[in-house]
């Protein structure tokens, strides 16, 4: 008797979400912890993201454009937000970065004309010995024991897929 409740339940929300051309089901979790489902109005959109995708960047160069993101792009994403944003960007989730602020000013992590002349085992030694241990800047703290061997790896293919210009053979 449950089973045809919810049955019928789930129906009737589906065939209301349907009515509407505007929106999609939207199962969110409410806030007293009970799943629901509610329409969400998708604006307008001439990008998408295919099949398979993880997530999604803006392109730094032209916002308009987006980046789709596998799996490991996007763990990459989650970590430069977490610890590298700060002086690799001009911008950050919460307001100006402090590059500006720093000497020498750190390349911006889309900068493909720097970073994309580099190799990959280069740039992970950077990352896991820092700048000052590679003869570069001593700015750049080593993150060898800060992130594991796996959020390193998973940095570089976010590096190369939001370069600009764009690293050959990745978009």
């Amino acid at each position: 008797m449950i089973y045809i409740s919810v049955l019928i339940g789930s129906i009737a929300i589906s065939t209301a979400v349907k009515k509407s051309r505007a929106s999609e089901a939207c199962w969110c979790w409410s806030q007293g912890q009970g799943m629901v489902a509610t329409p969400y109005i998708h604006p307008p959109s001439k990008e998408y993201l295919s099949y398979g995708s993880y997530g999604a960047e803006a392109d730094w160069s032209n916002a308009d454009h987006i980046l789709p993101l596998n799996y490991e792009q996007e763990q990459g994403k989650r970590i430069f937000y977490k610890q590298c944003v700060w002086c690799h960007a001009d911008s950050t989730p919460s307001g100006p970065s402090n590059r500006s602020n720093l000497t020498p000013i750190p390349h911006l992590m889309n900068d493909g004309v720097a970073l994309n002349k580099m190799k990959d085992q280069e740039i992970i030694r950077i990352i896991a010995e820092g700048g000052r241990r590679m003869g570069r800047s001593a700015m750049m703290p080593p993150y060898g024991q800060t992130l594991s061997v796996d959020d390193m790896y998973n940095l570089l293919p976010y590096i190369r897929v939001i370069a600009t210009p764009a690293y050959p053979g990745v978009r």
